[in-house]
């Protein structure tokens, strides 16, 4: 691992290695519904979801998928010239239908000529063997990724959150995933939680053997359970940049050189957001990182010890 050129290992500088040019995902938004909101887990959501799943302005939820990545892909192409794509299904649980409805969701957008893989967002308790089975199918011919919601590596807080599910969970889930062929595992992590010991998170996602990871900091939407909390006084944010940047930095030097960072920081347009309000700017929190890392000398793995897996 270089300290001067790559102090992180990021996705980008991954795929522009394995399909020689940049690739970018196209969100997508297939319809999908959660366990947390329709009742079989809870309903309403966790504490910090919206009613649009944080989905991209140029998403049209009402079109049909293969229409949807087109217009996408057009967008993208558009505004920064990419040629290539990861087709993206984002909004809530995109696991959580019937095997035949999902294959058909999941070919459909596969078969844009720029789409060159897939990566699915879902939750650690809505993998089953057969949405396995689809998802290994898949894999055999296109870059897969497979994103799950694990959040934090404690129960207290899932449950403060209202996940509606347990690090158990979050566990057998990977090790599940990992035992299948072709399928990069990613989880989502959020920082900023109370009490929350960011070098244990970090030894533990990098015992779990993760392929990827996407930082976000605890920030508060409209329109959420979340935005009460914060308005009563009862949560605290980043209130600059430069304060996540100092967290974002102990995990990565704690985490894996071998893990894929896919996301640095939250972002969520203006419109939407409550606070903390950086989290608007695009990048903000990243530059920070990177100079940190620069001026220290330091760089993803480099304070991490040899850990025994937890599998």
């Amino acid at each position: 691992m270089s300290t001067s050129q790559h102090p992180i290992n990021r996705i980008g500088a991954y795929w522009k290695r394995i399909f020689g040019e940049k690739v970018y995902r196209v969100s997508i938004d297939g319809g999908f519904t959660c366990p947390n909101r329709d009742g079989s887990k809870g309903r309403g959501g966790c504490i910090y979801c919206d009613e649009v799943g944080y989905r991209p302005k140029y998403v049209e939820p009402e079109l049909p998928v293969a229409e949807q990545v087109k217009k996408g892909i057009d967008y993208m192409k558009g505004k920064i010239g990419i040629n290539k794509f990861i087709a993206y299904f984002q909004s809530y649980t995109n696991t959580y239908a019937p095997v035949e409805k999902l294959r058909k969701l999941y070919y459909e957008a596969l078969s844009h000529p720029d789409v060159v893989g897939i990566s699915i967002s879902t939750r650690p308790d809505c993998v089953g063997e057969d949405v396995l089975d689809l998802i290994e199918e898949i894999a055999e011919k296109y870059h897969t990724w497979l994103e799950i919601g694990v959040e934090s590596i404690s129960d207290e807080h899932l449950k403060w959150m209202k996940r509606g599910h347990t690090i158990r969970d979050t566990e057998d889930a990977i090790k599940r995933i990992k035992q299948r062929k072709n399928i990069f595992v990613l989880g989502h992590l959020i920082f900023g939680l109370p009490d929350e010991n960011i070098i244990e998170t970090a030894k533990k996602v990098s015992e779990w053997g993760l392929d990827g990871v996407k930082m976000h900091h605890l920030y508060v939407v409209k329109n959420t359970v979340l935005a009460q909390e914060y308005k009563n006084g009862n949560i605290k944010v980043f209130e600059t940049p430069d304060a996540y940047a100092k967290i974002a930095v102990k995990f990565l030097e704690h985490l894996s050189s071998d893990i894929l960072i896919h996301r640095l920081a939250g972002y969520v347009n203006k419109e939407f957001l409550v606070a903390p309000l950086w989290t608007a700017q695009r990048n903000a929190a990243e530059n920070i990182i990177e100079r940190i890392l620069k001026e220290k000398g330091s760089y993803q793995g480099k304070l991490r010890s040899t850990f025994e897996h937890i599998f």
